[in-house]
């Protein structure tokens, strides 16, 4: 099989960690909430509201940010303080401003594909201003030829990408962690994927295994053994 020319990296927990912080916003979310409901039934009610907001808000933190507000006014029954509202806030404002630090291996991966010539792609999707800000605020910028930001990880997505950067089958490889997003819509339309797990992942990019049977693509545990599948 041939070396690809166009190797694809998703960027949330791929290129750098970015559930972690989202995990830890949730857990403080439980706290400013847990006079008015248990634990297990706020997660359940942000996770319906995520659910129904993704439709309209898309992904990344100003949509996790306005789901947990309207999280807030449902189990308190509008009776939400604005200190609450406020810290709400505050935890989603950070979300938009942590610090980006790559992950193991990523600048040592980037630095040798780049030497052998491949053209590289941060292929993710939310929201453009904060992934944006977050690329910028990696340093990695300028390992990539191209930077595609897109609403949705699905078959229609990918095909319409790889139509317009003419690639084949053969010349393409998408990178990421998420099975639903960056492996399965890829798989399945006959282009070669990697997926990399990583140590936490968001609920709603969990896929059911039965989808990915008779699907073939590449697990690794470490970002840098995909130097020997891309040789």
């Amino acid at each position: 099989m041939s070396a690809p020319s166009l190797i694809a990296f998703d960027a949330d927990d791929t290129l750098w960690s970015n559930q972690p912080h989202f995990d830890q916003v949730e857990a403080r979310l439980l706290e400013i909430l847990a006079h008015c409901a248990d634990p297990a039934r706020i997660t359940e009610q942000l996770n319906q509201v995520q659910r129904q907001n993704m439709k309209l808000f898309g992904y990344g933190a100003k949509s996790f940010m306005l789901s947990m507000i309207e999280t807030a006014i449902q189990l308190t029954d509008s009776k939400v303080t604005g200190l609450e509202i406020q810290q709400i806030l505050d935890m989603g404002k950070d979300l938009l401003r942590y610090p980006i630090e790559p992950l193991p291996g990523v600048v040592e991966v980037l630095t040798e594909l780049r030497r052998r010539g491949h053209r590289l792609m941060v292929l993710t999707k939310g929201d453009l201003f904060d992934q944006e800000s977050k690329l910028a605020r990696s340093g990695l910028g300028e390992f990539f030829d191209y930077v595609e930001i897109v609403s949705e990880k699905d078959e229609a997505t990918y095909q319409r990408l790889l139509t317009r950067y003419n690639a084949l089958p053969g010349e393409f490889f998408m990178i990421g962690n998420s099975l639903k997003s960056d492996i399965l819509p890829v798989a399945q339309l006959g282009f070669r994927a990697v997926h990399v797990p990583f140590h936490a992942t968001w609920i709603f990019e969990h896929v059911d295994p039965e989808k990915l049977e008779g699907l073939e693509f590449h697990a690794v545990t470490d970002l840098r053994e995909v130097l020997g599948l891309v040789c």
